[in-house]
């Protein structure tokens, strides 16, 4: 678990403990059998979404997020049983750091009753799509189950170098 996790779980201020746990993987090669025969299926930007199985799908720091499970459809199956991983950007990060400020983006977050600390632009939630039409859009591969609402993000500030930043 991440130490930024642990010490919101910790923290007085929420009085939170750990009620369930969703993990799945992104980004990855699964070795899974497909039409009878072995194979890889790579997910890239998606998640596996077998039915009945459980995932997490991120929108914008300032988005709802989603518990899914996938379910048992022609469009899932022609998905090879994944998902969606997140809602996506509608432009590079580069983009967002030209196009927005920060006082936008802390006016966005504080309309919606989200309180962020550290972060930069190029993460700013006007560069996301919203969750809601993105799964939408998904509806054949998985159901929501839960909505998570955030109250509070944590992010490295723009102080903190990333080389691989595109």
């Amino acid at each position: 678990m991440p130490a930024a996790t642990r010490w919101w779980r910790r923290c007085w201020i929420l009085g939170a403990s750990e009620t369930d746990r969703v993990h799945n993987h992104h980004n990855f090669a699964w070795r899974e059998e497909v039409a009878g025969s072995p194979a890889w299926v790579v997910r890239k930007g998606c998640t596996p979404a077998f039915a009945g199985q459980r995932g997490f799908v991120g929108g914008s720091m300032g988005d709802d997020a989603g518990i899914l499970a996938g379910v048992e459809s022609a469009t899932s199956k022609a998905l090879l049983h994944s998902t969606v991983h997140g809602a996506g950007t509608v432009m590079g990060r580069r983009e967002a750091m030209r196009r927005f400020s920060r006082e936008e983006m802390q006016r966005w977050l504080r309309e919606r009753g989200v309180h962020l600390r550290g972060g930069d632009l190029d993460e700013s939630p006007m560069a996301y799509r919203r969750l809601d039409a993105v799964l939408e859009h998904h509806a054949g591969s998985a159901e929501v189950l839960h909505r998570l609402r955030p109250f509070g993000v944590v992010m490295a500030g723009a102080e903190v170098v990333e080389p691989y930043k595109d």
